[in-house]
């Protein structure tokens, strides 16, 4: 048994068992499946799991052969592959109404480029045409139930809770706890005011989660007694949401898009919620609050605050002052591998070496992070304004900088993006408060 499972007294399994019996009790959601490549690569085992740990029905729509002769000149894609122009057959299905889904996944081999673009096609396609929740995915032989659980967990929770998700306003007096993968983050809300917070390091899960809790407390001048409903999100949300008996236990993808609307004060029409995480990044399409197409993580944390972290280190100053050298430097200045976190810092290691400032450095860093997300995420969602960027990384002017410069967009990074999460937690768990 590990330490952290010492410190909680509650045993992982037992949270995850706790999480399935949780979803067991929800109405069961049809979800879409449309692959090519999973049964062939060893990981439609691990889809059909994450589907059952959800409880989420995969739904293959029925299409007569004749369908796909002349599939290509539909989407105006012609492809060799036979079982991608089975997966677009499918898709023209679904917009036929053939088939009654609540939600799509789509997934493909990450190594096939033409398979990303069939993928992204047939992603605009069912988004221009019908109102369901979408995510797009690339999987390799490796790809396992736990990676696909948060995709699965924000596709069913889209498709049962669209009335908790449009909640505009926090009401009573609720917490909201985020477990992220390197902080642990606690807001303390009443009446649509966050009146106390806490962030600490993820060390212990429970541990952690304690005592940001207690900072958050102690800065609102409240008891744990007084709180009417608490809502968990993070890597840690499972441990957390038992530890607490949290009203609301729900992924990052749902709980960050409304936390960031909310936050942004852009709770209507279309938003794009970019959130640079610890260990991986959300690219969100959201149209009044709730998340339409989504995106998350990349092939290597290159991406993820995780880079900016070591990029720091190698500068010898704290991550704090990294956004400061960055918006002095010139990322022309450094040649950069931007795919890998080891070839990046080995870049980085590299210039510094030949002369390169740290100016130059951090600038590059922070470009660097953006160009992955870009090339990575953004190519698999509907890019529309206001661009709500959200995450510790926020905090780091470089990173808005970079990213403005690179897509030619304003840059929104709302007040407490950091507390992101915490936030979204805080303002669902208040749709328990009884009036």
């Amino acid at each position: 048994m590990s330490d952290e499972q010492n410190s909680t007294d509650l045993p992982i399994y037992d949270a995850q068992k706790r999480r399935v019996d949780r979803a067991s009790k929800e109405k069961s959601v049809k979800i879409a499946l449309l692959s090519c490549g999973s049964e062939y690569a060893g990981v439609q085992a691990e889809i059909e799991s994450a589907a059952k740990d959800v409880n989420a029905q995969l739904v293959y729509p029925e299409i007569p052969v004749d369908e796909l002769e002349n599939i290509g000149r539909d989407f105006g894609l012609e492809v060799a592959s036979p079982d991608l122009k089975l997966l677009m057959a499918r898709a023209k299905s679904i917009i036929k109404g053939d088939v009654k889904v609540d939600a799509v996944l789509i997934t493909t081999c990450f190594r096939c480029a033409e398979a990303a673009i069939v993928r992204n096609e047939v992603r605009r396609y069912i988004h221009n045409n019908i109102n369901l929740p979408v995510i797009s995915y690339s999987f390799t032989e490796r790809t396992k139930a736990a990676t696909l659980l948060t995709r699965m967990e924000a596709l069913t929770t889209v498709a049962r809770r669209k009335t908790l998700l449009s909640r505009e306003k926090q009401k009573g007096l609720t917490v909201g706890i985020d477990s992220g993968s390197t902080t642990t983050k606690a807001v303390v809300m009443r009446n649509d005011e966050i009146i106390g917070e806490g962030w600490v390091p993820t060390v212990k899960v429970i541990d952690s989660a304690e005592n940001a809790l207690r900072d958050a407390l102690e800065e609102a001048k409240v008891s744990k007694e007084d709180i009417q409903a608490i809502g968990a999100t993070g890597y840690g949300r499972f441990l957390v949401g038992d530890h607490f008996n949290a009203q609301v236990v729900q992924e990052e993808i749902t709980v960050n898009s409304k936390g960031a609307v909310y936050l942004a004060d852009r709770q209507k029409g279309p938003a794009t919620v970019i959130d640079i995480g610890g260990m991986d990044n959300k690219a969100i399409s959201v149209d009044d609050g709730i998340p339409g197409i989504f995106t998350m993580g990349g092939i290597c944390a290159g991406a993820s605050g995780r880079f900016l972290e070591m990029t720091s280190k190698r500068l010898g100053v704290d991550i704090t002052e990294l956004g400061a050298l960055a918006v002095k430097g010139m990322k022309e200045n450094v040649e950069m591998n931007s795919y890998c976190i080891v070839f990046g810092i080995q870049s980085l290691v590299n210039s510094l070496a030949k002369g390169a400032s740290p100016e130059d450095v951090a600038a590059a860093a922070c470009y660097s992070v953006v160009e992955q997300i870009f090339e990575q995420q953004l190519q698999e969602i509907e890019v529309n304004e206001p661009l709500i960027l959200v995450g510790g990384s926020s905090l780091i002017e470089g990173i808005p900088l970079a990213l403005g410069e690179f897509l030619n967009v304003d840059v929104l990074v709302p007040p407490n993006a950091h507390l992101i999460g915490a936030v979204g937690s805080a303002l669902l768990a208040s749709g328990y408060v009884e009036e």
